[in-house]
């Protein structure tokens, strides 16, 4: 979830929630009280407010005891004056945060011990004054505070007394205080715990991330990339977690990308140093030779001058594939594409090879099997270093004593086929899928003469791509091996006017 809607829903739930459950604690809360107050004060409220109305409930704490007053004054009112009534009486309205004042004519025959204010007496109603209701009082205000309820009877003697039930705000309204601060307790605890239970929500949903994330970073400070960030949720901050991890995945694979560049460097400087090695030690040896007085008639002259002229050309090759290669390796091939005559060119190309690999005591045999006039978009001379490269190696690799090369080429749809044959030792099957990868050698050894940078090939796949078209091998160890490419024919696009 989105950071944005966590805040959002929690503003909501802040707002919503403890207002909701803060109604229902009130609601509970006050059915509570209402109940209490009716089973121990007989006070039936007629709706919820009422609560909140203080006066009201004062006036209410002595209503059962008021009518079961006025209905003893109506049978005896001599028995209420007794001394022990007054006393029951007023232990029952002391449960209920009330005392009793009684009065016969204007002389104070009873007051109570809970009596908190004395001056009250001097404010006591006159007789009849109270009323015959039963909700009937009078208040009285200023320092006195209290809700007075007034009982009038003639007694048998003919004196006239009164008996006030008298509620104190300063004993009734603590508890009423004590009921409100309760409430205010119960709507802070649901605020704190509303509050706490969202934090922790958000702080779940935002920590643990972050948590992950920090970890991460504190791997790629220490230079482990050998790691992997688990990504949960659609929020903002795994939104970033998956970005870090992507950063981490390329991060990696640049590293490893870095590395194995550094190695194939390493191996290649490695490479070319032995194959310079190899005709430079040569060339020493005959120069040492001629400076000796070795070649002493011309033939020997003449032979030590031509291998040190081929030497020469081995070292000249080496380095123009170096040179090569490192503008493979930028992308900065220089190609010059025109149209070329299939027959033409590869007749060309032919006769070349023929003479060189007669010289080196091969077979080479030539089949075109095109039209004469097919014609092809290629670099002619990129397309040379192509076919100079796959017979160089079969040449490099031939291992019987009378090889064979052959050139074959076939007319296969909108392409033309190249398939370049040799009878050498052939490839391992594992190894032909690898053969064009930069620096692959299927015979490792450097103990052989026969060296080789190990790019070749790679340079072969790099052109013939360029050039659209696609190279693969077929092999069999023992037996030689075959490489075939394609290139595209070229043709007219008739124009209609």
């Amino acid at each position: 979830m989105k950071l944005k809607n966590r805040l959002i829903i929690a503003f909501l739930l802040i707002a919503i929630v403890p207002m909701l459950l803060m109604s229902a604690v009130t609601l509970g809360f006050s059915h509570y009280q209402m109940k209490m107050m009716k089973e121990n004060f007989g006070i039936d409220l007629p709706a919820y407010e009422s609560l909140a109305n203080t006066p009201q409930i004062m006036m209410r704490y002595t209503r059962t005891i008021h009518e079961a007053l006025c209905n003893k004054a109506q049978e005896d009112p001599d028995l209420l004056f007794t001394e022990d009534s007054l006393k029951k009486l007023d232990e029952e309205l002391a449960r209920r945060y009330s005392y009793v004042i009684a009065r016969r004519d204007d002389e104070i025959v009873y007051t109570s011990q809970n009596m908190d204010r004395p001056e009250l007496l001097d404010c006591l109603p006159d007789y009849g004054e109270g009323g015959s209701d039963v909700d009937g009082c009078v208040y009285i205000g200023g320092d006195i505070q209290s809700m007075i309820k007034q009982v009038d009877v003639v007694l048998s003697n003919g004196d006239e007394g009164s008996i006030f039930l008298v509620t104190s705000a300063a004993q009734a309204v603590p508890q009423m205080q004590t009921v409100a601060l309760d409430i205010l307790v119960m709507i802070f605890l649901i605020l704190v715990m509303t509050g706490g239970v969202l934090t922790t929500w958000i702080y779940r949903g935002v920590i643990t991330p972050v948590r992950k994330l920090k970890v991460a970073t504190q791997n790629i400070k220490e230079g482990n990339l050998d790691f992997r960030l688990e990504v949960q949720g659609h929020d903002e901050i795994s939104e970033l977690c998956a970005d870090f991890e992507e950063m981490r995945q390329r991060l990696r694979a640049s590293t490893e990308e870095k590395i194995q560049f550094d190695r194939e460097n390493k191996e290649l400087i490695s490479n070319i140093s032995h194959d310079l090695k190899t005709p430079i030690t040569a060339v020493k040896g005959y120069v040492e030779g001629i400076m000796d007085g070795v070649a002493d008639t011309p033939e020997k002259m003449d032979r030590y001058i031509r291998t040190i002229y081929n030497k020469a050309n081995d070292m000249d090759r080496l380095i123009n594939e170096l040179t090569f290669y490192s503008k493979i390796d930028t992308n900065r091939i220089p190609y010059t594409f025109s149209k070329i005559n299939v027959k033409d060119y590869f007749e060309d190309c032919a006769e070349e090879l023929g003479m060189d690999l007669e010289e080196r005591g091969m077979e080479f045999t030539y089949r075109n099997r095109t039209d004469p006039d097919i014609v092809v978009i290629a670099d002619a001379e990129q397309l040379k270093r192509v076919i100079d490269n796959i017979i160089g190696n079969s040449v490099k690799y031939m291992d019987k004593p009378k090889g064979h090369i052959s050139i074959e080429i076939k007319d296969v749809g909108d392409f033309i086929q190249v398939e370049i044959a040799d009878n050498g030792k052939g490839i391992a099957m594992k190894d032909v899928p690898y053969i064009f990868d930069r620096f692959y050698r299927a015979d490792a050894s450097r103990n052989s003469s026969r060296g080789g940078s190990g790019i070749g090939l790679s340079i072969v796949k790099k052109i013939i791509e360029d050039h659209g078209g696609k190279i693969w091998a077929a092999s069999r160890e023992g037996e030689g091996t075959t490489m075939f490419f394609v290139l595209r024919k070229y043709q007219e696009v008739p124009v209609n006017e």
